[in-house]
């Protein structure tokens, strides 16, 4: 009897070396600096670290709204892709395109951060990364020569962490770390969480319900945490348990408001409904969008439900 491939299914090959090969990337997207007719937005990239090679690529809408002639300040929300800690980039076509709706429906400064990828740099790099992120997003407040489309239409009292999948993971982490640094004049108002990726030593229901989800089948789990924790370590590491007992534990209460959105189907449910307990558990306010029908990522293949995420995020947002 044949054994599941759980690389084949990903599309990752083993060089032996370190680096693994993936043969199931998106193209990535070119950007426009300068308003393209049918675009409702601009966008371009910026360096975030030249030696971890990571960039950002900022979204910001064509037509601005204004108040009394003045131009309105748009929120800031930095966008963290999925893919497990192991596929895609923040600069992709399918992250480029959500990026693009966020930024003209909301409408808002789209920050979507292209972070180190495993098993090339395993947890916690992309966590580094993130907080990276934010850190950029406060030097330019006080930097004169900061990026322009920051200074003069982002508020920075209104930051929002963004991550679907595994991006929710990295907010996750993130934020608890952001929490403790001295961010002002940044404010963290929220956090969105889009079906987060948690984990466990211990079987969820719906881990063995849905074990042999046609998207993210059990084998397929396990083999991205094992690429992306940190070696010698196993799913109950903080980083993919954060049901168990730790010093993140004691940092819950300082996390802002929350939005947490899964769907029924995605063998991770169960954890992201233990999620939104924990977080109410410690005096956390957090908003709750489950739909009982629909599977780990739908929102990528489904542009009704795509749209349904974009105005729960919206509404969660203004």
């Amino acid at each position: 009897m044949s054994t599941f491939d759980a690389y084949a299914h990903l599309g990752v090959v083993d060089d032996g070396d370190g680096t693994f090969r993936r043969n199931r990337e998106f193209p990535v997207a070119e950007t426009n600096p300068e308003p393209v007719p049918g675009n409702p937005t601009v966008s371009k990239d910026v360096t975030l670290n030249a030696n971890n090679r990571t960039k950002l690529r900022i979204f910001r809408p064509v037509k601005l709204p204004s108040n009394d002639n003045t131009v309105a300040r748009l929120p800031i929300i930095l966008k963290f892709h999925g893919g497990g800690f192991v596929l895609y980039s923040g600069l992709d076509i399918v992250c480029h395109r959500t990026c693009t709706r966020l930024a003209s429906e909301i409408p808002a400064i789209v920050i979507s951060v292209d972070y180190r990828l495993a098993p090339e740099h395993r947890l916690p790099a992309c966590y580094e990364d993130a907080v990276e992120a934010i850190l950029w997003v406060k030097q330019q407040a006080s930097d004169p020569e900061g990026e322009e489309w920051i200074k003069n239409y982002g508020d920075f009292t209104r930051c929002y962490l963004y991550g679907r999948g595994n991006g929710g993971n990295i907010v996750f982490h993130a934020a608890l770390k952001a929490m403790e640094l001295c961010l002002g004049p940044v404010k963290i108002a929220g956090l969105v969480f889009n079906q987060p990726m948690f984990s466990g030593i211990r079987r969820t229901g719906t881990e063995i319900k849905y074990a042999a989800d046609q998207l993210l089948p059990l084998p397929v789990l396990d083999a991205l945490w094992e690429l992306s924790l940190p070696k010698g370590t196993d799913r109950d590491h903080r980083f993919a348990n954060i049901f168990i007992d730790g010093p993140h534990k004691t940092k819950l209460k300082s996390l802002p408001r929350c939005l947490v959105i899964g769907f029924g189907f995605d063998p991770m449910f169960d954890r992201q409904q233990d999620f939104v307990q924990l977080l109410a558990l410690n005096g956390v306010q957090v908003e709750a969008q489950f739909d009982d029908t629909g599977f780990h990522a739908v929102d990528i293949v489904d542009k009704r439900r795509g749209l349904a995420i974009l105005k729960i995020v919206k509404d969660f947002i203004i």
